[in-house]
């Protein structure tokens, strides 16, 4: 596979999922062997670095990258949708700590990557191709399965005790499929976390228009009340159990995890030529499980 970069620049402004700033992003051509850098332009000598497992810093309802003053969150939905167009070479710029979360998904940054055009380099990407069946577990119980394959391949298993979301899978065995099957699932949250995030000083630009809320335990309507106030949204019915905005796919939660995967595993830095395999993922375990296969296969 030969590396590829952009064929023209592309903008988006929109505010921050968690810090709720109005954001400019600029998705920039790139030489070969630039990798998929992040420039931030609003900061003194606008630091740009390569996003790569060893600047995570945080994976607390995204994943965090940070060296020194250059810090930036919620970047997996941006590398999913380069990693899996096979953009090995952009550069992002950047005008503060965080991308916008657009509709909550990848699918407005793979529209655009087409409306830009795809353009082939004369280098050859960066691929390891994975030759023996690896294991890897966290301890908070997620599972990751690494196993060889003639292309990348990517399966995701979910599970909650919950009353509406339960055990979902969501597969993807050809990279050409993500735009129409995975590009579009959106993030998404529970009714009982928003409170405790938006303490955290979390979701300050969440709505329902950028991520799938999902009620499934009951709380009181005054509680309810409070909680869309605070995210400056409509008041819903506190008696009605279910998923607060229409579903795109019946296991649209699974794909969406199936798409943080994919750009948390962006930050390998090269093509995996495999199949991944993970059950019960999450941002800290997948950036734990692709730092340990940078040492593992020494990328």
């Amino acid at each position: 596979m030969k590396q590829k970069t952009i064929g023209n620049k592309f903008e988006f402004a929109g505010k921050g999922l968690h810090t709720g700033l109005k954001i400019h992003a600029t998705f920039l051509p790139a030489e070969p062997n630039t990798g998929l850098r992040f420039c931030r332009v609003d900061l003194p000598d606008k630091p740009c670095y390569e996003a790569r497992t060893e600047y995570v810093s945080c994976t607390e309802r995204g994943t965090v990258l940070e060296n020194g003053v250059w810090r930036i969150s919620t970047l997996e939905h941006a590398l999913s949708a380069l990693y899996a167009m096979g953009i090995t070479n952009c550069l992002v710029e950047l005008d503060a700590p965080e991308m916008p979360i657009l509709d909550g998904s990848a699918a407005p940054f793979v529209e655009a990557i087409l409306r830009a055009g795809i353009v082939e380099q004369e280098a050859e990407a960066k691929t390891y191709v994975v030759k023996e069946r690896v294991l890897y577990m966290t301890e908070n119980g997620s599972e990751y399965i690494i196993e060889p394959a003639e292309k990348e391949e990517f399966k995701v298993g979910i599970s909650f005790p919950g009353k509406i979301l339960h055990d979902q899978t969501a597969e993807l065995t050809n990279l050409l499929d993500y735009p129409a099957e995975i590009a579009s699932a959106r993030t998404f949250c529970f009714v009982r976390e928003i409170a405790y995030l938006l303490g955290r000083g979390l979701i300050k630009g969440g709505d329902l228009e950028n991520a799938l809320v999902i009620y499934e335990y009951p709380i009181p309507q005054e509680q309810m009340d409070q909680l869309t106030d605070a995210l400056g949204q409509p008041r819903q019915n506190a008696g009605k159990l279910g998923y607060l905005s229409p579903l795109k796919y019946e296991n649209e939660p699974a794909r969406h995890k199936l798409l943080d995967l994919i750009g948390d595993f962006a930050l390998l830095g090269v093509r995996l030529q495999g199949k991944i395999t993970a059950f019960r993922p999450g941002h800290g375990p997948n950036t734990q499980c692709a730092r340990f296969l940078t040492e593992k296969f020494k990328l």
